[in-house]
Formats: C-alpha cells, sequence, structure tokens
C-alpha cells in the first residue's frame, strides 16, 4: 500500500533505535529535564510556525476547524468508551479514563506526520495547528464526565469519604484540562506568531525551522526509549484492548479524513493531519489528569496503550497509511 520508504525518515528511525535500545537493554538514558525540554521547544516552534501561517489564513475557515476540533474531541471519546464497556472486558472508570486519551490528541505524532509530509514534498494547511490546541481539552472534559457518570451510577464515593465527582473536585480538574501547560504553551506560541511583525520573526527563523528536524529526531529517541518500556506491560493489558489500541485510531483516522476532505474541503496533506489528530492519543496532557481525577483506573492500561500500543503504530504504519487513504478520498 506504500513503499518502505515512507517510514524511513530520520525521526521515524531514531524512535526505532530509542525502541531497539530498550529492548536490548542498553544503558542509554535520557535526563527528564532534557526530554521535558525538547517537547517545551516543539510545541513553541509548532506553535509560532503555525501562528505566523495563521495570520494570513481566513477567519472563516479556522473558527469552522475550531468547531470540528471539538466536535471530534467530544465525540471520540464517547465512541471510545461504548466500545471498550462493549466488550465486557473493561469496568467503567477504566473505559473512561482510557477513552480520554483516544479523544485527546498527541503532539508528538503530529509533528511526525508533520515530517512526512514535508520530507515527501506534500503541503499543507495551517488550520490543523488549530486544532491540536484545540482537541486537548474536549476529550479531557468529556472524560471526567463519563466517570463521574459511571461513579453516580455504581455508588462509588472517592477514597477520602467525599461525594463523587463534587463540585469543588470537578472544578480544579476543569481548570486544569484547559490551563494545562501544553495547551497554553502552544495557543500562546501561535498567538506570538500571529501578532508578531513579520521582519521581527525573521530573526528567529533559525531556532524556529532550522534545528526543528533534529530536535525531533531527539524527541522521538527518547519516545522510543519510553515506549518500549511501556510494551513490557503488555501481558496486563491484554489482546483484545491491544487490539483497541490499533482499531480506535483506525476508526479515528477515517472519521478525521472525512472531517478534514467533505467538512473543511483540505488538501491532501491538510487532510492527513486531521486524519492523524483524530487518529493519534494523548500520553502527555491526559494520564496526570486522568490519575487526579479518576484514581480508581488502572495507569498502566491506558498508558500501555496510548503510548506503548497507538504511538508506535501510528508512527510507523498509521501515518503513512492515512495518507494513502486521504489520496484516495480526495482524488489525488
Amino acid at each position: 500500500m506504500f513503499g518502505l520508504s515512507n517510514i524511513l525518515i530520520p525521526p521515524v528511525l531514531f524512535f526505532a533505535l530509542g525502541f531497539l535500545a530498550r529492548l536490548i537493554r542498553s544503558d542509554l538514558r535520557f535526563p527528564p529535564d532534557l526530554a521535558k525540554a525538547l517537547s517545551v521547544y516543539l510545541l513553541v516552534a509548532i506553535g509560532i510556525h503555525g501562528g505566523y501561517e495563521l495570520g494570513r489564513v481566513d477567519l472563516l475557515t479556522a473558527l469552522n476547524a475550531v468547531l470540528w476540533a471539538i466536535v471530534l474531541g467530544l465525540t471520540l471519546p464517547i465512541i471510545g468508551y461504548a466500545a471498550l464497556i462493549a466488550t465486557r472486558k473493561v469496568d467503567a472508570l477504566n473505559a473512561a479514563a482510557i477513552a480520554a486519551h483516544y479523544g485527546s490528541v498527541s503532539a508528538g505524532t503530529f509533528l511526525t506526520a508533520i515530517a512526512y509530509l514535508e520530507s515527501s514534498g506534500i503541503k499543507y494547511e495551517s488550520y490543523p495547528v488549530i486544532m491540536l490546541a484545540v482537541m486537548e481539552s474536549p476529550a479531557i472534559v468529556v472524560g471526567l464526565l463519563l466517570a463521574g457518570w459511571s461513579r453516580h451510577r455504581l455508588g462509588i464515593v472517592l477514597s477520602d469519604g467525599s461525594v463523587a465527582a463534587n463540585g469543588n473536585h470537578t472544578g480544579a480538574i476543569l481548570r486544569e484540562a484547559f490551563t494545562n501547560g501544553s495547551v497554553v504553551l502552544l495557543v500562546g506560541s501561535m498567538l506570538i506568531g500571529a501578532i508578531a511583525a513579520p521582519k521581527a520573526l525573521e530573526a528567529i527563523k533559525p531556532f524556529v525551522n532550522e534545528i526543528f528536524m533534529g530536535v525531533l529526531c531527539l524527541f522521538l529517541l527518547e519516545m522510543g526509549l519510553e515506549a518500549a518500556r511501556r510494551i513490557e506491560d503488555f501481558r496486563r493489558v491484554g489482546l483484545l484492548l491491544a487490539a483497541f489500541g490499533i482499531l480506535m485510531p483506525l476508526f479515528g483516522a477515517l472519521v478525521g479524513v472525512l472531517v478534514g476532505h467533505a467538512a473543511l474541503g483540505f488538501s491532501v496533506g491538510g487532510t492527513t493531519l486531521v486524519a492523524v489528530l483524530a487518529a493519534s492519543a494523548s500520553y502527555i496532557a491526559v494520564p496526570p489528569a486522568m490519575r487526579l481525577a479518576v484514581p480508581e483506573a488502572n495507569p498502566s492500561l491506558y498508558l500501555t496503550l496510548s503510548l506503548g500500543i497507538t504511538f508506535p503504530f501510528n508512527v510507523l504504519i498509521g501515518i503513512p497509511l492515512y495518507h494513502r487513504i486521504a489520496a484516495m478520498i480526495a482524488g489525488s
């Protein structure tokens, strides 16, 4: 369906290197602060680049992209939750926590998709960058609502004896969802890129563009190490949940292709990015929120699924597959 050259790009190869290093028990390790610094740089760079492009695009189309980002962020977790409950192998609270990850987005997957498109010379719209910033929080909110509803239905109270999903507790988590550092950094960088004088932005062009691919390679090297560590929990996840970690992204990608092409009218490149957003699973912002809001859920389940199964699948197989589907549907 797609050639091997589609995945033989440096970022993907560095991810594979990190994965292999962990499997062979290499002593290769990343300092925690360095991994965080790489994430900060990537969010700033993509935000500034996207904001610069968005400063020159149609506002109505941008608002339409935001609307569909919210729709995807609200509906995909509900679909994932229903699918998990239907298996009768996952309890309601674990299903809510897992579903929240699959309605949110993975910046690492999105950045890898951009690298894939640019290495292939494929142009794309900047609107998906807005969608990336918007889709993080709605899924967290839906996950919280599903967990609260499940607790109410099952008659569960929190470990401190307080009423499940009381107003103060839920309010704090909702605030965390909308003020998450990744969301604030990405949105803020986009605004800076959109309103800053073009000549002033030229001064930081080397910072934003020239070293971007190298930093992405280091980031994915670290993510490969982490993904291999999580894959060791495969037995605890089980075959059925592992299948969900692949089938849910495929379903989300198909929905994303339809939204990108039919609803937003994007090119093949832009449609591919929307598909990647709909197919990805968060492994940065959602896990801490779910750990705090849904302590009954097992972190090894949602972390292994999002980081150990879905992320490698999307990076190695999903992105070129989604591009192929987008090209077929868009007729290009």
